[in-house]
């Protein structure tokens, strides 16, 4: 058997219906097609739910590995492994559409906002390394609390990776737009996520030779074109 974690709940487009075991969504599929190339059977595929913090803390896990949109990043492979990325992406911004902040352009014009960021996340670091917004950021504990506080305007907007953006604003919160995505900058590319393992799981490298099959076959890209595709034709926001 093969045991994988994804959030609680999970999203769309990573989980569709918060069911996993559907196989319907990204990362469902993703999962899915990782464990079939190891040699797994669906049926031998089984679910488990973690919080985002508690799966990036060092100690054992009860999964062989977890997919909620980890980014690889070197603080967090001191105390935990991961698998070469499955999808890289840049980070966005969303609020309301009836915002002065939706005709921003460039930087200068957000750094004014009271931005909200989810703990842990790629999304904190860029908004406090790169946007330096004039007041701190609202870091809070997962996506739907950030989520619930834009909803209730405790917050101007929120910076997340952008096919969270995209969900949020198409189903999540009424009348909310994603305003834009970043560039990647020096020393910050976009970010790439992998599986998550126990601190040097030998299954690392199985899952890195089945992600390599996928992509050779195509079949990863494929997924990601029938999953991710909304994040063609978003404007970048200038960061000069």
């Amino acid at each position: 058997m093969l045991t994988v974690a994804t959030g609680e709940p999970a999203f769309p487009p990573y989980v569709l219906d918060d069911a996993p075991e559907s196989g319907q969504g990204f990362e469902a599929a993703v999962a899915y097609a990782v464990a079939t190339t190891m040699g797994f059977t669906p049926g031998q595929v089984t679910w488990t739910r973690t919080a985002f913090d508690a799966a990036i803390a060092p100690g054992p896990k009860d999964f062989d590995f977890n997919l909620q949109q980890f980014g690889i990043q070197p603080e967090r492979a001191e105390v935990v492994s991961f698998s070469d990325s499955y999808y890289t992406t840049n980070q966005a911004i969303l609020g309301f559409a009836d915002s002065p902040a939706a005709t921003a352009t460039d930087i200068v014009m957000l750094q004014e906002l009271q931005l909200g960021v989810v703990e842990g996340t790629t999304g904190l670091d860029f908004v406090e390394e790169v946007l330096q917004p004039a007041s701190a950021p609202n870091v809070y504990s997962d996506t739907a609390a950030a989520k619930q506080a834009l909803d209730t305007r405790q917050i101007d907007a929120i910076v997340v990776d952008l096919p969270t953006a995209f969900f949020m604003s198409a189903v999540e919160i009424e009348g909310s737009q994603v305003y834009g995505q970043f560039p990647t900058v020096a020393g910050m590319d976009g970010e790439s996520w992998g599986l998550l393992f126990t601190k040097d799981n030998p299954l690392v490298e199985c899952a890195n030779l089945a992600l390599a099959a996928l992509t050779d076959s195509g079949q990863l890209e494929a997924l990601t074109t029938t999953w991710m595709s909304d994040s063609v034709g978003v404007p970048e926001i200038s960061l000069e």
